[in-house]
């Protein structure tokens, strides 16, 4: 078939790692726009994403467009448009419609006229809890449908089912490793690991693990869903080997216990350990540097503020006693606390929006 635009949703300021991690799998000439990363392919090209990119949100499918200026028009078009090409009959549809700067700027009326179109001309029920969702944008009088691809949000993996307050998503957490260059082949240890989000998503990298190869997506009960070179595509991932192990450490029981199980269910149980540990005990392990990653307590998230600028230090206290020639990858939204390591940093990211805080990514180079 043709090639058409994919859209892959990221998290805003981080579009540009995000290209770079689709261009890495192969989906041809992504290019960064507001709010994700554009590109144009077929059907495999989005079983791929799904199935591959670690830090996008969503898949999207643009199917068709059309202008329509009233009401009656958009009908008309609407019903003689190729469902069938894209929807089955037998499967319920959710029908989503935003309007800007168009002559139909009524969404309910403009919703209604393509819910309509598609039950009259295919035959499908509409349902507002449907797994399959249709998206229609009218903007400029011209009229987009595009497929959520991914159903489930692809920071659900399936593999972290317990967590503790104020998780990271995996999503953000693999954006932030391949901003600070990890790429698999390094140590990785995370100090203060909650439900140990890095720790695994850094050990999966190393083992050549897909991140959708054990959920369902959206795109399965599509018309155009060809369930033999699905599996011929999840067939030919090879796992690698790996010598390194990957470490979280926190000081609370039940956050460990929650690492484990996550990890022993995303299968990097092998190559991870976790432990209850204050950072004071943080100790270097054996062979070469690697990264230090951290999301660590900021006031605005857990916890008073004015306790943590001894937490802060404390870690930048023994990452430059004990851990030459490692590197640290660190998550706050407090400058302050940032500061307060006595770490001199590389970079810095400009906010990243998680949580309704604006949180950034401070780097090191290798500690001296």
């Amino acid at each position: 078939m043709e090639p058409f635009e994919i859209f892959l949703a990221g998290t805003p300021g981080l579009e540009p790692v995000l290209r770079d991690e689709a261009a890495a799998i192969g989906l041809p000439d992504p290019k960064v726009v507001p709010g994700g990363v554009v590109t144009r392919g077929t059907w495999p090209d989005v079983w791929r994403a799904n199935l591959h990119l670690r830090g996008a949100n969503r898949v999207l499918a643009r199917i068709g467009e059309f202008r329509a200026f009233h009401l009656a028009q958009l009908d008309k078009r609407s019903r003689k448009f190729d469902w069938a090409a894209h929807l089955r009959p037998d499967l319920a549809v959710r029908v989503e419609v935003t309007c800007k700067a168009s002559k139909i700027y009524h969404d309910r009326a403009a919703r209604q006229r393509i819910e309509t179109a598609i039950t009259d001309s295919l035959g499908a029920p509409i349902a507002e809890d449907a797994p399959i969702r249709l998206m229609a944008r009218i903007e400029d009088d011209l009229v987009s449908f595009s497929l959520d691809t991914s159903g489930e949000p692809l920071h659900r993996r399936g593999h972290k089912e317990a967590v503790n307050k104020a998780p990271l998503r995996e999503t953000l957490a693999a954006l932030f490793l391949r901003e600070c260059g990890y790429d698999g082949t390094q140590p990785v240890i995370d100090p203060m690991c909650g439900s140990g989000t890095f720790v695994i998503e850094a050990a999966e990298i190393a083992l050549g693990l897909a991140p959708g190869r054990t959920r369902a997506f959206a795109f399965e009960q599509f018309a155009s869903f060809d369930a033999a070179a699905w599996q011929a595509m999840k067939a030919d991932v090879t796992p690698r080997q790996t010598d390194l192990v990957f470490r979280g450490f926190d000081r609370d029981d039940g956050a460990i216990r929650f690492s484990q199980a996550n990890a022993q269910r995303a299968g990097v149980a092998e190559v991870t350990t976790f432990a209850r540990q204050a950072i004071s005990d943080l100790k270097r392990p054996e062979g070469p540097p690697g990264l230090i990653m951290v999301n660590p307590p900021y006031g605005a998230r857990i916890g008073n503020r004015n306790l943590l600028f001894a937490l802060y230090g404390a870690l930048g206290q023994v990452l430059k006693s004990n851990f030459r020639g490692w590197r640290l990858g660190m998550v706050t939204s407090d400058p302050g606390l940032a500061k307060s390591t006595g770490l001199s940093f590389v970079r810095t990211s400009a906010p990243i929006p998680h949580g309704g805080l604006g949180i950034k990514l401070y780097q090191t180079g290798p500690l001296p």
